[in-house]
């Protein structure tokens, strides 16, 4: 016999492990008051980062990578998760070439990254 599934389950939205235990398995008030908005056809940006037994898997569309980008800050700064802030760089950075990558996606070439700074050569030092 197959258990039935709650439907207030059912629309609830997806939350990392780590968050589902921080709020006593309730979604964060803010991911609650987005359950009812609508989704449209936008890609969904994956960020995934496994550690020890904890995962935290970040899904996001382009126009929430600011929010992202502030919850990775508050995981960081929560002393219950085992999430760093060399983590939350590390997954900051990933979030920015992804923003990066899909702004470029129009275009034909991928374009090279710049350097900021000019090195010298070896060959600068020979005379």
């Amino acid at each position: 016999m197959q258990e039935a599934i709650d439907p207030a389950q059912a629309s609830a939205p997806i939350v990392p492990a780590a968050m589902d235990r921080h709020y006593g398995g309730r979604a964060p008030p803010r991911a609650a008051a987005r359950r009812d908005a609508t989704v449209n056809d936008d890609d969904i940006n994956v960020l995934a980062l496994v550690k020890g037994n904890e995962r935290y898997i970040f899904l996001y569309d382009d126009s929430q990578r600011a929010e992202t980008l502030r919850i990775l800050g508050r995981y960081a700064s929560n002393p219950e998760l085992s999430f760093s802030w060399y983590d939350a760089a590390v997954m900051s950075q990933k979030v920015r070439q992804m923003s990066a990558g899909n702004s470029n996606s129009g275009n034909n070439h991928a374009s090279k990254p710049k350097n900021r700074i000019s090195l010298a050569q070896p060959l600068d030092f020979e005379e």
